[in-house]
């Protein structure tokens, strides 16, 4: 099947070059009130001329070709982007400040069979990083003593009683992953009793803490370049130059040798998680680590893989919306060592009741969650009426576990970054914030923390965490609505980056395994939106709980083969109406083409992301 079959004729010619580029379909407002963009040289001839030299080059469809095309892969690239790997892309860990220092001390530690302490943060990322370690510490003979804060009476990062505590329990060594970075104080307080290494990744707000190690890409002085891994990757790679020094030394004639590569699906799921860019090593280590996931030799994520229904074959999917929100849940709203107790758990039974107790938090952070978006969602809409930038929302009895997952709905919603905060008895706000793409909202929240206006705060450019007096809101609003006054210009609602217009008849299960080759998909590797000409929909009905997915049965105008299709949240969508309506003229619709297999049978499965009906 080429291109030429798949593409609406509508892609033929370019726009002219003084013009905006046509939108596809002509689609300027959806249902969603979206316009249809293409991907970026969508239409451009050269991007058909260099997928077709890849199509050639490679052997593979043409579709995959142009989509690669899209997406900038030379022909050169394409072997190691389809099929990335560890030896082709993992630099030498050494090219990390302070990797060598790092590793060196770990490596004593192991040889003098030490007590070490951990402290990790309570998220995915962390929760991952800290089983990563206590597993090849304890396997070569270390005591480990661990510690997840709780996000309700500690708060993020290190703090001092809890690592006196594990130095009380004997342990000269401290190793904080997934923050420190930022823990100045706390930690030159506690490194007079024991050594202590940072391996982290966020970004360095001041000056670091005088400490044996921070091993961090993000540190201003770091030459690796890898500023997009996530805390796991780091802790992966810091373990790969340990045991390289004791390999070097003789240690494993004597001593189990590591099975590294089995510590791979942690490294995915944190990367997933952590929404980091799935491009260049981060493909490597989510291709590689599914694989070791899809063996389910981790016995507690193979629990939560049955607690959560999930279906083979894994994706990063499963990572993101199945795995890593039952992790998080037990730091949101429960006891924060869940996750990590069951990540490091090897009893079956143990396991799955571990895996059950996680699967019900989440049931019940869904609740929560329920109770506070209705009301955020108002007072967002009345911010945004009043054309603010940026949307600061907080109120009482809004737990503050669930602030970040509300604040990315909102975002969704409005696309405008946005806080949320939770008003705590103490009379101060502490929350979490969420951006849109070419807004730092960290480095502003950073900005506004060194202003005077946070007693804390920090993150990344897509999310970050703050605190401060609530009576200090207002002049935190006024401050981000400038620093970050570009955002009030934004559209209502994103626009949507389409890839390719295919016709129903041709929306087939080849064609999507084909496009599934392009898999990790996620952050800085968008799954192909597809959109399908003037579709009729020829049966719809509710399923699920309190009938909350829409499944569809769509075909095209000229009849012919039927396609399958799902809309997720039916209940709050505004696409559900439209696509219910039996008298509705035809529609254009986008979304994502997947192969799905059920019961030994693989079928195509269209997930309808927007629709706009034909003029």
């Amino acid at each position: 099947m080429s291109a030429a079959d798949l593409l609406s004729p509508a892609t033929a010619s370019p726009a002219p070059q003084d013009m905006q580029e046509p939108a596809v379909l002509g689609v300027t407002r959806s249902v969603t009130g979206r316009r249809w963009n293409w991907r970026e040289g969508g239409q451009a001839s050269h991007t058909d001329r260099m997928g077709m030299a890849i199509a050639q080059q490679t052997g593979l469809p043409e579709i995959v070709g142009r989509m690669l095309a899209l997406r900038r892969i030379a022909p050169e690239q394409v072997e190691t982007y389809l099929t990335p790997t560890l030896r082709a892309l993992m630099p030498d860990p050494s090219t990390f400040t302070d990797m060598d220092t790092a590793a060196a001390r770990l490596a004593t530690a192991i040889r003098n069979g030490e007590t070490v302490g951990l402290f990790g943060d309570y998220d995915v990322d962390g929760a991952c990083s800290t089983a990563l370690l206590t597993d090849v510490l304890r396997r070569q003979g270390c005591t480990v003593l661990t510690h997840i804060p709780d996000r309700m009476t500690e708060g993020y990062g290190p703090n001092t009683p809890a690592i006196a505590a594990m130095q009380d329990q004997g342990a000269r060594l401290i190793v904080c992953l997934d923050c420190g970075t930022a823990a100045v104080d706390v930690l030159e307080q506690v490194s007079a009793r024991s050594d202590v290494i940072i391996l982290d990744h966020h970004q360095v707000q001041g000056a670091l803490p005088r400490v044996l190690a921070t091993v961090n890409p993000n540190r201003p002085d770091c030459p690796s370049g890898l500023h997009g891994i996530c805390a796991a990757a780091v802790t992966f790679m810091t373990v790969v130059a340990t045991v390289r020094i004791l390999r070097r030394d003789g240690w494993f004639d004597s001593h189990p040798d590591p099975q590294l590569m089995d510590s791979l699906d942690l490294v995915a799921l944190a990367t997933v998680c952590d929404v980091m860019p799935l491009s260049g090593l981060n493909r490597a280590f989510v291709t590689q680590g599914l694989k070791v996931m899809a063996r389910r030799q981790r016995t507690g994520l193979a629990a939560l893989l049955d607690a959560a229904g999930a279906r083979d074959p894994l994706s990063a999917f499963t990572c993101g919306f199945a795995l890593g929100p039952r992790i998080n849940a037990g730091g949101r709203i429960a006891d924060s060592g869940l996750g990590l107790r069951l990540l490091l758990c090897d009893d079956a039974a143990e396991a799955q009741a571990l895996a059950e107790r996680l699967n019900s938090v989440n049931h019940n952070r869904q609740s929560v969650e329920a109770d506070i978006l209705d009301r955020a969602m108002e007072l967002a809409a009345a911010q945004r009426a009043q054309g603010h930038a940026v949307l600061v929302l907080s109120g009482r009895d809004w737990h503050p576990g669930v602030v970040g997952i509300v604040a990315g709905r909102i975002k969704e919603k409005f696309n405008r970054p946005v806080l949320v905060g939770a008003e705590l008895d103490d009379g101060s706000v502490k929350g979490s914030a969420r951006s849109v793409p070419g807004h730092d909202l960290g480095g502003a929240i950073i900005a506004a923390r060194q202003a005077g206006l946070l007693s804390s705060g920090g993150g990344h450019a897509m999310a970050a965490g703050f605190g401060l007096p609530a009576e200090g809101i207002p002049a935190l609003h006024a401050f981000l609505d400038h620093h970050l006054a570009t955002a009030a210009g934004l559209p209502d609602a994103v626009d949507l980056t389409i890839d390719a217009v295919v016709n129903v008849a041709a929306a087939d299960v080849s064609l999507a395994t084909d496009m599934d080759r392009l898999a990790p998909f996620g952050a800085g590797n968008d799954e192909p939106l597809i959109a399908l000409p003037r579709v009729r929909v020829a049966y719809a009905e509710r399923i699920g709980r309190e009938g909350n997915t829409l499944r569809l049965t769509l075909q095209g105008e000229g009849r012919g083969p039927r396609l399958k299709a799902l809309v997720f949240r039916a209940n709050e969508s505004p696409l559900a109406p439209v696509l219910e309506d039996r008298d509705a003229p035809p529609l254009h619709l986008a979304g994502w083409l997947r192969a799905e297999s059920w019961n030994g049978r693989t079928s195509a499965t269209f997930f309808i992301r927007d629709a706009a009906i034909v003029q």
